[in-house]
Parts: structure tokens; sequence; C-alpha cells
């Protein structure tokens, strides 16, 4: 998809912050961060959204959750994990590229339910890459 703008990031037509790559997924921190280590998981393969997946297909993606989920959770000394995806507007899409969100919890971290559906800012760059380093050093 031309416009798409995770398509764009597969396709390395505009940075991102890498954790993750094999032939049918990418995973990448969320440039909003809702919590320190928020990663999204994206098929390259351009999808809407879940609903227009086979089985197969939704497994490829979802086969990467636990390796991933435990990476993040560990290298960022999470507490818990929030695992999450947003199907069509009304729900809470913004992307309508299929994407899946592990979104690390801390004790004591308060709000993220409430600040996850509003317009956030984007992360400063250097933090990114920061966190990168910790996920993946």
């Amino acid at each position: 998809m031309d416009n798409c703008i995770f398509c764009k990031i597969i396709a390395g037509d505009i940075p991102s912050y890498k954790i993750y790559e094999d032939d049918d997924v990418y995973a990448f921190l969320d440039a909003t961060q809702v919590t320190k280590g928020h990663t999204l998981i994206v098929p390259k393969k351009h999808f809407r959204n879940i609903f227009e997946m086979t089985g197969d297909e939704l497994a490829t993606v979802t086969a990467k959750i636990p390796e991933l989920a435990n990476l993040i959770k560990d290298k960022m000394h999470a507490d818990g994990m929030n695992i999450m995806s947003n199907l069509e507007a009304a729900a809470g899409q913004s992307v309508f590229h299929t994407h899946i969100h592990l979104v690390p919890r801390y004790k004591g971290d308060t709000g993220v339910e409430e600040t996850f559906f509003r317009e956030k800012p984007m992360a400063d760059p250097a933090l990114l890459e920061g966190i990168q380093k910790e996920i993946l050093g």
C-alpha cells in the first residue's frame, strides 16, 4: 500500500527502531511509547486489520508474541504486559495495517488505559534509540 506508514517502515522508507524482523513479521518501538518498551508487531504483508486475515496468516504473526513479549518484559524489567489490537476506527485503530501492541506494565503505573486511546506526542528519537539498545543489548 503506497500510503501506509507501516508499509513504508517495513520497506525502510521511514526510519524505525526495529526490535525483530523475519520474512513475515516486523516488530518496532511505537513512536508514542504509552509505556517504556511499547512495541508493535506487524505482518510484512499489508492487511487492513485482523478481519482481513486467515487463521494461518494471523498465526504467523501471533507466533512471535511469546518470544517478543518475554524479551521486552525481561529487558525492560516490566511487571506485566498488555497485548492488544484495535480493529477499525470505532475501536481506536488509527493506522490501518494489522498491528499488535505489546505494552509493558510496571507496578504503580497509572492512567495507561485512559492514555492509550488519546493522541500522544511522538517520543524523542534519543529515548527510542536508548530503549532499542536496552531491549537488543
